[in-house]
């Protein structure tokens, strides 16, 4: 009989023991549970909210499944371009959501049936806190309370967007990552704070959806981690689709002007002026799950910013305690989250010899095109003293992209002038992400550029560019 269950309908009950205690099903919790639990481990799984974590519910499935809409609505504006009359394109965005919704859920149920099935397991409903080193006391969602002593215990509570400190702010609604893929209707000018990630795949999505988009970044470039032409590319590539971007600009106070509409005080310079708009996106940033688990009472140590210190292993301060995840900070990507589930197994399932240190951080923005990144930037080589060589190589020039109509972006490699080795990689283009992936396993077998470079590849599709690419270093 499967023992994974709901718990509900109870009041404070006796403590019960686990050999292992999650809280959060997210994209490491998830996987752990079951690892765990199949070995035999009594295992608890704590959520207050939906099974998944951030990636299912808010993040990588919700967002890539309305960026594929508005894909469809720009490529079918330009269906001329092919020699193909389609006439006026209309974005039913209800329709749109509702597909989200669909997809969404789709995940979810299947993440539920796993837990569901599995043997040892047992899902919690309520909010978790600690009570001590090895104590979890939880505040169930149906009501009442109940106590959990665990011999090991993770933490998998993610993160939530930052609201930031701005004059004004409280007088206007706002909306973050979660809550704008719940309206109903598009937006008909969307004033975007950041120029992250987020803010960038937010702002080209509902622009092509057909709302005004407005994107305010208070430094000088967009993606801050990246080289200035990259970035620089990605930008006039976004402004050529019709997307207001104000660098180097700081938001004083927000407000409403006299019809309604959301006012924003900027300031570029010595030049000051506002902004209007008919929403808002707060897109700067997260916080980290911590506040309602009182660490304190496990003596588990946090950073200033509060998120959870960890070691090579993932083991906090308190021994037996570990943090996967976006909640323990640094790269904050669903693979890195499924990466620290890995080191995890191995080291309680396994050989024990596994360690976050020096792992590869690959990650794809999923504008259009795909920005796909791995290793170092340039600017990242400079900084650290190696001597490397730089090839770069505009889109225009892949014949793929050519064919495709898909010539917007570049392709920029980062090698080490000794050895001939890769050391990183930005691909702006068409299926960056996947090209970017192409190249980070070329430096996983430490294949020299030359070998690259020299490499028969089938023609025509993107990977014969790489042929292209490396022979710029020549």
């Amino acid at each position: 009989m499967a023992w994974a269950l709901f718990i509900s309908d109870m009041n404070d009950k006796k403590t019960d023991h686990f050999d292992a205690l999650i809280i959060g099903v997210g994209q490491a919790g998830k996987p752990l549970a079951l690892a765990l639990s199949e070995k035999g481990w009594k295992t608890a799984l704590v959520e207050r909210n939906y099974v998944g974590g951030s990636c299912i519910n808010y993040g990588c499935t919700p967002t890539k499944s309305l960026i594929a809409s508005a894909q469809v609505a720009h490529q079918a504006r330009r269906s001329a371009e092919y020699g193909i009359t389609t006439g006026a394109v209309q974005v039913d965005y209800p329709a749109v959501k509702q597909r989200k919704d669909k997809i969404v859920e789709q995940f979810r149920e299947g993440i539920q049936k796993s837990v569901d099935k599995a043997e040892h397991l047992t899902l919690i409903r309520g909010e978790a806190r600690f009570g001590g080193p090895n104590q979890i006391n939880i505040a169930l969602n149906d009501g009442g309370n109940q106590t959990l002593t665990a011999d090991h215990i993770f933490i998998d509570t993610g993160t939530s967007p930052r609201v930031p400190e701005i004059n004004g702010l409280d007088t206007v609604p706002w909306l973050t990552s979660t809550s704008l893929m719940e309206l109903e209707e598009m937006p008909e000018h969307l004033l975007i704070l950041g120029g992250g990630y987020i803010g960038l795949e937010f702002g080209q999505m509902f622009s092509r959806f057909g709302s005004k988009v407005t994107l305010i970044e208070r430094g000088d470039q967009l993606l801050s981690r990246e080289d200035k032409d990259v970035a620089g590319e990605l930008a006039d590539i976004l402004m050529a689709e019709g997307i207001d971007i104000r660098l180097n600009t700081e938001v004083s106070h927000i407000g409403r002007n006299e019809s309604g509409l959301v006012e924003l005080s900027i300031t570029s310079g010595n030049d000051s002026r506002t902004v209007t708009g008919s929403h808002l996106l707060l897109a700067i940033g997260t916080t980290p799950n911590t506040g309602a688990l009182q660490l304190d009472a496990a003596g588990i140590k946090t950073d200033k910013h509060g998120y959870v210190e960890v070691n090579e292993k993932l083991e906090t301060s308190q021994p037996g305690v570990y943090a996967l995840g976006d909640v323990k900070g640094g790269p904050a990507f669903t693979h890195i989250s499924y990466d620290d589930f890995r080191i995890i197994k191995q080291n309680l399932l396994g050989s024990g010899q596994a360690s976050i240190t020096g792992r590869p951080v690959p990650y794809t923005v999923f504008t259009d095109p795909q920005l796909g990144r791995i290793g170092l930037s340039e600017k990242e080589a400079q900084e650290q003293g190696l001597n490397v060589k730089v090839a770069t190589m505009p889109m225009a020039w892949v014949a793929r992209a050519i064919e495709t109509s898909q010539t917007n972006g570049l392709m920029k490699v980062v090698v080490d002038a000794q050895t001939g080795q890769l050391l990183g990689a930005a691909i702006l283009g068409m299926e960056g992400g996947e090209l970017m992936a192409m190249l980070q396993i070329a430096m996983m077998g430490q294949v020299p550029y030359q070998q690259l470079r020299d490499a028969i590849f089938s023609h025509p599709t993107l990977a014969e560019s790489l042929n292209t690419l490396f022979g710029q270093l020549d």
